[in-house]
């Protein structure tokens, strides 16, 4: 019997010892390996919907409910602006600013948010179709492909409008114009796969003709919804389709400059509106001294607010990193008092165990080999604990990631493995090799003629 034989059943000889040991180094390595995959995620996400957004623009209040109203859509606005208020910084000849993308928001279809914008936010986050093309009247809308996935929407499907992010059909726009698929984005991993984009002409004409008698607005809606030349068949109920069949309709793409260039154009159409927009994401063609005040100068001279997108979510970083260092403590807490319980286990286990081993020595065993017995014995409870903790973190995230995507509309992965868990399995066999050594250093030291004779 080798080395690793002779170990496991030393182990297996006290299970509910063993057992104590692994449950709390699998507790502690899972909640720092959770912890771990919880935030690259949630940084990831964070970081590449910033897009290079230099500054978001809206009504007074919270100034990180702005950013993550404007940028992350899991807020609710702070308010609308009123068109001729921003017209300056809207202006596509403003000698500071890039592009200004304005949004209005307010909307939803289950959960995602219905945002009326220019082509300028689909440049920003790197759209390209996957089937169908861009909207050009209004009523028609792109879909990302979170939404066309989780809704089961196709081109030429019809939906109503519901107020708000919460998910009641009590607050369904019925009385209004349906909105209706003509193109569906392909992932890109940011916060374009959740949308719904529209013209910002459409998220107006909703909710006019909400505020106004319904009766002609629904009646055009259901104009709208007549539609036998995509062969669809629609259930009334919650605005969803049961399709009879469906042809996918080949994608049709334009460069980025046309995107841009279209989108200023679509922007430069809304300047002698008197309506009202939610947001305004700002890129600034160059920094300096001028940009850098230029929200100082909208916070202190109008009426609208401007919240810079880095430091407010650094902000939630900060607020987020009080609670995430307590558990990040606890688990280094778990894993201290499972690399102690390791260690008293081993070291109890040697007065039952001193016969056995002066017999080795006896039998030819060198210390050296009582040495490595006893060490092997704490890997081997430290490699168990680590894949155990591994892969209850990764079920665990897998779980939470249901809701999170629930509650945020964001996808997470329970299955996104990173090289800082190896690091862990380094660390994970350093504690068991230390819980181990002084049990090692004390079996190496057996005397055989004492142990023997009793004395």
């Amino acid at each position: 019997m080798n080395l690793l034989q002779l170990s496991w059943k030393n182990l297996i000889n006290k299970p509910l010892t063993m057992l104590l040991s692994l449950v709390l180094f699998a507790l502690g390595v899972g909640l720092i390996s959770l912890l771990l995959i919880l935030n690259k995620q949630t940084q990831e996400q964070f970081e590449k919907n910033l897009a290079g957004i230099d500054l978001v623009v809206g009504a007074k209040g919270s100034p990180l409910q702005l950013i993550l109203a404007g940028m992350y859509h899991i807020d609710a606005p702070t308010g609308n602006i009123p068109i001729q208020s921003a017209k300056a910084l809207m202006s596509p000849k403003h000698p500071l600013i890039k592009r200004a993308i304005p949004l209005s928001m307010g909307d939803s279809h289950q959960g995602h948010r219905i945002v009326g914008t220019t082509y300028e936010l689909v440049d920003l986050y790197g759209g390209k179709m996957a089937q169908g093309n861009l909207w050009k009247e209004n009523l028609e809308v792109n879909i990302g492909a979170t939404v066309a996935d989780k809704l089961h929407l196709h081109i030429g499907d019809t939906f109503y409008g519901s107020h708000g992010l919460v998910i009641d059909e009590n607050l369904v726009h019925d009385d209004a114009p349906k909105f209706k698929v003509v193109g569906i984005f392909q992932p890109t991993g940011s916060v374009l796969d959740q949308l719904i984009l529209t013209n910002t002409q459409s998220v107006w004409e909703v909710h006019a003709a909400h505020d106004h008698d319904g009766e002609g607005a629904h009646a055009e809606g259901e104009a709208a919804h007549d539609h036998d030349a995509h062969d669809h068949a629609t259930s009334e109920e919650g605005g969803h389709k049961e399709h009879k069949h469906h042809h996918d309709q080949p994608a049709q793409n334009i460069t980025s400059e046309e995107l841009a260039a279209a989108g200023a154009a679509q922007r430069q159409a809304l300047l002698d509106t008197e309506e009202s927009i939610t947001t305004l994401l700002i890129q600034f063609k160059a920094r300096n001294y001028r940009t850098l005040n230029m929200q100082r100068q909208i916070n202190e001279n109008t009426e609208m607010q401007a919240a810079t997108p880095a430091i407010e979510i650094n902000r939630l970083y900060t607020m987020m990193g009080t609670g995430t260092d307590a558990l990040r403590t606890l688990a280094y807490v778990i894993v201290f008092v499972s690399g102690l319980s390791i260690f008293i286990s081993l070291f109890s286990s040697l007065k039952d165990r001193k016969y056995e081993l002066a017999l080795m020595r006896v039998m030819g065993s060198s210390p050296s080999k009582l040495f490595f017995l006893i060490i092997l014995e704490g890997l081997i409870l430290a490699v168990l604990g680590f894949i155990i903790g591994i892969i209850l973190s990764h079920v665990g995230m897998s779980v939470l990631s249901n809701y999170l995507e629930d509650a945020y509309r964001y996808s997470f992965s329970g299955w996104e493995f990173l090289k800082e868990e190896w690091y862990l399995l380094a660390g994970a066999l350093g504690i068991g090799f230390l819980a181990a050594i002084i049990p090692a250093l004390q079996a190496r030291k057996t005397d055989i003629s004492r142990t023997l004779s009793g004395s």
